[in-house]
């Protein structure tokens, strides 16, 4: 069995990539109406608050060998180090013992923003965003646990795929961009994300940490440049930042480097740069009519 928390737009698609393989697959989620949708797509839904200790039933857990830990944040939710450090210790509280892997899915956010440099695994973290701090106090938070050898780390970039392109919109309205079109963005394709999950799954890879990224960072304008001309509207323009908005840049100014991915799981990426996976999901974006 696997067990799911944070079945959002990774996790649900990971969830469904598991049915298909025949792995039966447990979901909680705080919303009844959202339990009834995924129980609609044959995941068995529970719900439970994974802020509320007591809420997650011992019964929760039955069967379960994979834990998924990927929760986003929603304001709604209380803070973000509520959801992300004292969730992930309320789920790691109430695990039984015969959990053999646990995967936590993180940020290439923890290293802050950098200045053009390349990251990897053996960089210090240095988070400035509220995500990143929160998302390595949960790693620190598994590191000094019972869990330590039986957990896997994943830090993601910025994930993209149908439905969720970056300032997609700001391009099809014509709207400059706020940035440094010089900066740089690292990027994974959601079906990119699914599988890696699947594979280290598959083979119980525990105890590492993993930069997930398609190893093909992209200089901002040249990213948004692309997007333009498959939405088939003009080159954005970009606007300098002042120090408050860049500091408020999501993904900094960073390479981050997926070797260490490589060559433990030798991943067969189906979208190997922004390229191909935005040519993938354009065609879903809307279009203004002419």
């Amino acid at each position: 069995m696997k067990l799911i928390f944070g079945c959002g737009y990774l996790g649900s698609r990971v969830a469904h990539c598991w049915l298909q393989t025949g792995e039966p697959v447990r979901a909680v989620t705080r919303s009844t109406d959202k339990a009834s949708a995924l129980s609609a797509q044959g995941i068995q839904a529970v719900v439970a608050d994974i802020r509320d200790r007591e809420s997650l039933r011992s019964e929760i857990f039955a069967d379960v060998e994979t834990i998924l830990f990927a929760v986003g944040f929603d304001r709604r939710g209380g803070t973000i180090h509520d959801v992300y450090v004292q969730g992930l210790a309320n789920v790691l509280a109430g695990s039984p013992s015969s959990i053999k892997q646990i995967i936590y899915i993180s940020t290439t956010g923890v290293y802050g923003r950098g200045a053009g440099e390349t990251v990897d695994e053996q960089t210090a973290a240095h988070p400035e965003r509220d995500g990143g701090k929160a998302s390595l106090a949960a790693e620190e938070l598994l590191r000094g646990s019972e869990w330590r050898e039986r957990s896997l780390v994943l830090r993601l970039a910025g994930i993209y795929g149908p439905d969720r392109i970056p300032r997609a919109q700001d391009i099809l309205d014509g709207k400059p961009i706020t940035a440094q079109g010089t900066s740089w963005l690292n990027l994974i394709h959601v079906d990119d994300a699914a599988q890696i999950v699947l594979e280290a799954s598959r083979r119980g890879i525990t105890g590492e940490v993993f930069n997930v990224a398609d190893g093909a960072p992209v200089e901002r304008r040249d990213f948004y440049g692309e997007l333009a001309r498959l939405l088939q509207r003009p080159a954005p323009q970009f606007i300098e930042p002042s120090a408050e908005e860049l500091a408020a840049t999501r993904g900094g100014d960073k390479r981050v480097s997926n070797d260490k991915l490589v060559n433990h799981l030798q991943p067969k990426f189906i979208y190997p740069s922004y390229r191909e996976g935005l040519a993938s999901v354009v065609s879903t974006l809307r279009k203004p009519p002419e």
